[in-house]
């Protein structure tokens, strides 16, 4: 039997490889809305070219939003309700990148309306798609 300790830290890996998976499945997403041509549809200047280079620091950064999570389901008493925590607490991605990185970008503006007014909205969704998956992956990877 494990020691809490030892639970404790394979919950701790669980969430940042489910942040990492989750990451791959919202990449895929802006990706594929990008190819598809819905960005355009929608007017959004987003449309990444699927690379290594641009695919890698997305699963990082999926990864360490990931341990935020771990946060959430930490207590034993949390453990419940693994998607909601997800969906709730892509709202924090969400708005580091609204207001904090698209603001520094050349051309994107605040909350990125440079790139596109349905761009907060595009935004939003792929975060959710990433809570989603999180709360989807950690619990498969916990296995608890």
């Amino acid at each position: 039997m494990q020691s809490r300790r030892g639970q404790t830290e394979a919950l701790f890996a669980a969430c940042f490889t489910g942040g990492c998976a989750a990451a791959f499945m919202n990449s895929l997403a802006a990706w594929l809305l990008g190819l598809w041509g819905i960005t355009a549809f929608l007017n959004v200047a987003i449309a990444p070219n699927f690379s290594l280079q641009w695919l890698y620091p997305r699963l990082v950064w999926g990864g360490l939003w990931g341990l935020l999570f771990f946060i959430s389901v930490a207590p034993r008493q949390a453990r419940r309700g693994w998607i909601r925590k997800g969906l709730i607490l892509s709202l924090v991605p969400t708005l580091v990148q609204l207001f904090m990185i698209f603001p520094s970008k050349p051309g994107a503006g605040l909350a990125g309306l440079g790139l596109g007014t349905l761009t907060p909205l595009v935004v939003l969704f792929l975060n959710l798609i990433w809570g989603f998956f999180t709360g989807i992956f950690t619990r498969v990877f916990w296995g608890r």
